[in-house]
């Protein structure tokens, strides 16, 4: 036997899956982004600008605009975008990343703002499964009014039960699977799903991804879901990458010792190399975590509002965080 052929026959041995079998062909590489530029617009710690208890950001990768959310108060993102000279007219796509309304109250007023200019502007909101459903007690849904206001604009909202690539390299994880009992949700609410009312653990929660050469970037609003639930799941749809960064709310704020522990270890698993903690992460937490996963006040710093991630120059913060 050659040596080759006694190499190839080796290989199947110790990884039979490494090869595809016979009449089968290797998936074709996932779409990767090159450019791509992070900006938050709402979170609680400001320089300059507005802060609030809320998140947004706008998304720039490789020519594709999107606002992640839209802040908890009507004008907030809206003079924070002026304030950093940035025009959302441009902006077509939305997400929002459950039915709070510390993440969806801007919308209708940035709507309203920018269609002056750009019909089109902020006309198509992404949104999970579940997110126009009943709640009462401690939060209400405001989404169930704002579908009708903002339909009546022209606007209209695609409802997503499933992951979705929405431009190539950037995913929208659509609800995400619990296989971690994190629980990052308050309490003191209930949903109503098929006419019962059971607890709301926000089933609409959602998060978007981006597939670099890097390695993944985890773009969240609140992380109802869980931070670790969220990028279990990102690294099954789109690849089992490292993390090169993970930006946005975690809700980590009340997080106890062992449940921030066992968070940092399965983000250094993922190999996550930067963490940009904003809105319920939480100042401490933020902390916490760059102690336990090695990092340092370069690579894992608490968002402030204007704060930068950047595929090629990682994070730039505010000096109130650095």
């Amino acid at each position: 036997m050659k040596k080759s052929s006694i190499l190839i026959a080796a290989a199947l041995v110790l990884f039979p899956m490494a090869m595809p079998s016979s009449g089968q062909t290797a998936a074709p590489p996932r779409a990767e982004v090159h450019a791509l530029k992070i900006t938050i617009l709402s979170t609680m710690l400001a320089d300059d600008g507005i802060g609030e208890w809320g998140f947004a950001a706008l998304v720039e990768a490789d020519g594709h605009k999107i606002l992640f959310d839209t802040g908890a108060r009507p004008n907030t993102v809206l003079e924070n975008a002026r304030e950093l000279k940035i025009n959302l007219a441009d902006v077509q796509d939305v997400i929002l990343s459950h039915f709070h309304d510390d993440h969806t109250t801007g919308l209708m007023t940035l709507r309203r703002e920018f269609a002056k200019s750009n019909p089109a502007a902020l006309s198509r909101v992404h949104v999970g499964k579940g997110i126009f459903l009943e709640r009462r007690g401690h939060n209400p849904n405001p989404m169930i009014a704002m579908k009708k206001e903002f339909e009546g604009t022209g606007g209209i909202f695609i409802e997503h039960d499933d992951a979705a690539e929405l431009f190539p390299g950037i995913w929208l994880t659509g609800p995400v699977p619990r296989v971690y009992p994190e629980k990052n949700y308050p309490a003191g609410t209930e949903v109503k799903i098929a006419g019962n009312w059971t607890e709301d653990n926000i089933p609409d929660d959602q998060s978007l991804v981006f597939n670099t050469a890097h390695g993944l970037v985890l773009l969240s609003g609140c992380g109802h879901s869980g931070i670790i639930n969220t990028l279990q799941y990102a690294r099954s749809i789109v690849r089992p990458a490292p993390v090169d960064a993970a930006i946005g709310g975690f809700h980590l704020f009340a997080a106890s010792d062992q449940t921030l522990a066992w968070t940092a270890s399965k983000l250094k698993e993922y190999q996550t190399a930067r963490i940009l903690g904003a809105h319920c992460t939480g100042i401490e937490s933020v902390y916490r975590l760059r102690e336990l996963l090695g990092l340092t006040r370069q690579t894992c710093l608490v968002g402030t509002i204007g704060a930068v991630y950047n595929l090629d120059s990682g994070i730039k913060t505010g000096p109130i965080a650095q």
